[in-house]
C-alpha cells in the first residue's frame, strides 16, 4: 500500500489522500477537495484513480467529488446513511465493509459517529495499520460536533473503537490542526512533557511534509485520550467546580469537548 498525503494549503487546512496498489497502480482518493492536486499527484505517479471515498458529508470533504468523477469516472463511496446528503454515491459503506484497491490494498470501514452521524474511518489491513480518520480524530485533538454530530457519540467512538486499535496504528487526519491542538493539551495538562516536546518538533513544520503520528503517541499528547490524568481532572474542576474528585471518563471527555469549542 502506498499512501500519498496531499496538503491543500487552503484556509481549512485540509489533507487529502491517495492510497495506491503497488501492483496495479489503481488508487483510491479520500476526501479529494483539491481535485487538481490529487489528479496531478496521481498523474505524476502513473496511478489510475478508480474510487473516491468521502469520510463524511461536509462540503470541505465532498467539494471535489464532481470534478474528480468527471476526470476519472471513479466510483463514489460514502457512509450508507449519507446517500441523501452526498450526491452521486455509488456504494454505501457500513461497519466492517471492506474496500479493495487493486490487488493488494484492503481497507476496513469503521462506523465512527460523533463529528457527524454519518462518518466513517477506514483502517488498512497492513502489518502497520493506518487509520484514515477524516474529522473524527486529529493529531492531538478530536473533531467538533457543531454540524450534525453529537459529543456523546464522539466519546463512544473514541472509547469503544479508537482506543482499542493497536498502538502502532498510524494516524492520517482530515486537517492539520496539530499546533493548536497541542496548545489546548498543554493548557489542560501543563506538565505533559511529551506534548511539550512534540510542540517544539512540529511548531514550524511544513504541512506538506507533516508528521505522521501513531495511536501510542496520541495517547500521550491528545487530551481526549487522557481522561484519567490527575492534572487534566484538577484543571477541569477549576472550570466546572461541580465535578466530583473522580469524574467518570465520559464526563471528562464531554467537558473537555465543551472547553475546546471555545478555544
Amino acid at each position: 500500500m502506498i499512501v500519498e498525503q496531499i496538503w491543500t494549503a487552503n484556509a481549512w487546512r485540509n489533507f487529502n489522500y491517495l492510497i495506491a496498489c503497488r501492483e496495479t497502480g489503481e488508487a483510491l482518493a479520500i476526501d479529494p477537495l483539491d481535485h487538481e492536486k490529487c489528479l496531478a499527484a496521481a498523474s505524476k505517479h502513473g496511478w489510475n484513480i478508480t474510487q473516491i471515498l468521502n469520510t463524511h458529508e461536509h462540503g470541505d470533504h465532498t467539494g471535489g467529488n464532481g470534478a474528480m468523477v468527471a476526470a476519472t469516472g471513479a466510483q463514489l463511496l460514502a457512509h450508507k446513511n449519507a446517500k441523501d446528503r452526498i450526491p452521486g454515491v455509488d456504494r454505501g459503506i457500513g461497519a466492517g465493509d471492506v474496500i479493495r484497491v487493486g490487488k493488494t490494498v484492503e481497507l476496513e470501514a469503521l462506523d465512527t459517529p460523533g463529528h457527524t452521524m454519518c462518518h466513517i474511518c477506514v483502517l488498512s489491513h497492513t502489518d502497520i495499520p493506518a487509520l484514515f480518520c477524516g474529522d473524527t480524530l486529529f493529531n492531538a485533538g478530536a473533531g467538533n460536533c457543531h454540524n450534525g454530530g453529537h459529543p456523546s457519540e464522539l466519546y463512544g467512538t473514541f472509547a469503544s473503537q479508537l482506543a482499542e486499535l493497536p498502538d502502532r496504528t498510524e494516524i492520517y487526519p482530515g486537517h492539520d490542526y496539530i499546533v493548536n491542538n497541542l496548545e489546548f493539551t498543554l493548557d489542560r495538562e501543563p506538565d505533559n512533557d511529551a506534548a511539550r516536546s512534540l510542540m517544539e518538533a512540529v511548531k514550524n513544520q511544513d504541512p506538506g511534509r507533516a508528521l505522521v503520528s501513531n495511536l501510542a503517541m496520541e495517547k500521550e499528547v491528545n487530551t481526549f485520550f487522557r481522561l484519567q490524568s490527575p492534572t487534566v481532572i484538577a484543571k477541569l474542576r477549576q472550570s466546572f467546580p461541580e465535578l466530583p474528585d473522580a469524574p467518570d471518563a465520559k464526563t471528562v471527555f464531554l467537558r473537555l469537548r465543551e472547553l475546546r469549542n471555545q478555544w
